[in-house]
């Protein structure tokens, strides 16, 4: 591919460099070699400019450097146009249409004859699957499921009955959708009875979903994953969670019951929710915080339990210097007792 037509692609403009320059891949300034492409988004990595060997880079506006040999792609989002270059040399892979012989597909389920069905699936009474979707070997969908056209779901995941998956959704190896809610009731005696959970899991289009994450259905009504979530990892959604458009929840984050969170949210690394809150719109709360009170739109928060990231600081920062502080007490104590003794 040519640097102008790069440039195209991306939304940018060549700022330094031949148009006709053959581009072939890209890779992180560091390991970047000649004929591909890098970019420079975070400060951090301003000296690697100075010695890679990358034949051009993505730069945002405002963002000089010291490179005359080196092509510049100017563009508003360095990341997001490298985002976008990388997809055009790795596009992803269509479905391969067929069905694998040791595949176990019940008779009345409805598979489209585009879909590509892999190894040793297993697809149950009543289930749906759509056109162009890619099931990999070893995956188990129960009865009543259905998965949208354009959809990816890797080895090893389970769908469980009745939950829907949309349309050009990705679910990584080993996840479970529509597992059991954790639901139980006391008995007389004090023992614990389990709660039927005869709800659904509703995930909508373009939700990723990635590896050994759970998402459970509830006793009754839905849980709901809508358009443009993105899951990481070893992720729990507890049953009856909306989790509304575009948020983003990374690894070993943990929802319960009956959370709503909303569009936009970010909630980063190993962060708890409480049962029945609600986050709202475009909420960032950072990495080991847990809230148990209600998040507002726009909050950022830090902290166990969560409050608000400004205040986190200072009081971290304080934290850091209780030791001084109980010295300088002491001092001062013995300095009021030797005065009064004197």
């Amino acid at each position: 591919m040519k640097l102008s037509e790069l440039a195209e692609a991306t939304f940018s403009t060549i700022e330094n460099g031949p148009p006709e320059l053959e581009i072939s891949g890209g890779a992180g300034l560091d390991i970047a070699g000649p004929g591909e492409f890098s970019f420079l988004a975070n400060p951090k990595y301003t000296p690697q400019v100075s010695s890679t060997r990358a034949s051009a880079v993505f730069l945002g506006e405002g963002v000089a450097i010291e490179r005359d040999d080196l092509a510049v792609l100017r563009c508003k989002d360095a990341h997001l146009a490298y985002a976008r270059a990388l997809r055009l040399f790795h596009p992803e892979q269509p479905a391969a249409a067929g069905v694998h012989p040791t595949a176990v597909i019940d008779g009345t389920a409805i598979v489209d004859e585009t879909a590509e069905i892999g190894a040793n699936v297993v697809i149950g009474t009543g289930c749906r699957v759509g056109a162009g979707v890619r099931i990999l070997p070893n995956v188990t969908i129960y009865d009543g499921a259905s998965v949208g056209e354009g959809s990816v779901i890797h080895s090893g995941v389970s769908i469980r009955e009745k939950s829907v998956i949309g349309r050009r959704c990705i679910i990584h190896n080993n996840s479970t959708v529509g597992s059991d809610g954790f639901g139980y009731a006391k008995d007389e005696e004090k023992r614990w009875l389990k709660v039927p959970q005869t709800g659904r899991v509703v995930i909508e289009d373009d939700v990723e979903i990635g590896s050994n994450t759970s998402i459970d259905r509830p006793s009754v009504g839905e849980t709901l994953i809508r358009k443009g979530v993105k899951l990481d990892n070893l992720v729990q959604i507890g049953h009856s969670c909306t989790i509304d458009e575009d948020a983003l929840i990374c690894s070993q984050t943990g929802l319960a019951g009956s959370s709503e969170i909303g569009k936009r949210v970010v909630l980063a690394g190993q962060v708890g929710i409480a049962g029945h809150l609600k986050v709202g719109d475009d909420a960032v709360i950072t990495a080991k915080s847990a809230t148990s009170h209600d998040i507002e739109p726009g909050k950022v928060i830090s902290g166990i339990p969560g409050f608000d990231n400004r205040d986190w600081l200072r009081s971290t920062a304080a934290f850091r210097r209780l030791g001084d502080l109980a010295r300088k007490v002491r001092e001062l104590e013995k300095l009021i007792a030797n005065r009064d003794k004197g």
